[in-house]
């Protein structure tokens, strides 16, 4: 009779404990002067309306191969469905890099001054910059890549 308690008390904590497993955080290089966006200017980025920095560099969107963090919150910043979304990523090749992991996510921001991306707010690290969105830091809140 313990057991079936146990288990039930296991069940109650796992659904208690919050899951991160899908925040993402808004990641720049490093030396970027860019502190935080708009949610309108982030979706402005991400339809590649605005191309430059405003210290003229160009920007460089960088996504995920397997596109299931990012799909969410690109399709609902820019109101495009998946196909839309994968249509508009192929248009763009020349100012969006694919890469396969976090890990390769980060090292093209950290290498590139103007690099934006997604990234599992688990994965950051000191050689890229979280920008705020709409004011809001990833874990906050209402912060929009969620």
């Amino acid at each position: 009779m313990k057991f079936p308690r146990f288990s039930a008390l296991l069940l109650l904590i796992a659904f208690a404990v919050p899951c991160f497993a899908h925040h993402l955080a808004v990641i720049v290089n490093k030396d970027n002067s860019v502190e935080q966006l708009t949610s309108a200017h982030l979706s402005k980025i991400f339809r590649s309306e605005d191309t430059k920095w405003p210290n003229g560099t160009s920007i460089i969107l960088v996504l995920h191969s397997n596109l299931s963090t990012e799909s969410q919150t690109l399709q609902h910043l820019n109101k495009m469905s998946a196909v839309e979304l994968k249509a508009h990523i192929a248009a763009h090749k020349d100012s969006i890099h694919i890469v396969d992991s976090d890990d390769d996510l980060l090292k093209e921001v950290g290498a590139n001054a103007g690099a934006i991306g997604l990234v599992d707010v688990r994965s950051i690290n000191d050689h890229v910059k979280v920008v705020k969105v709409d004011g809001k830091l990833p874990l906050e809140s209402g912060y929009l890549p969620h």
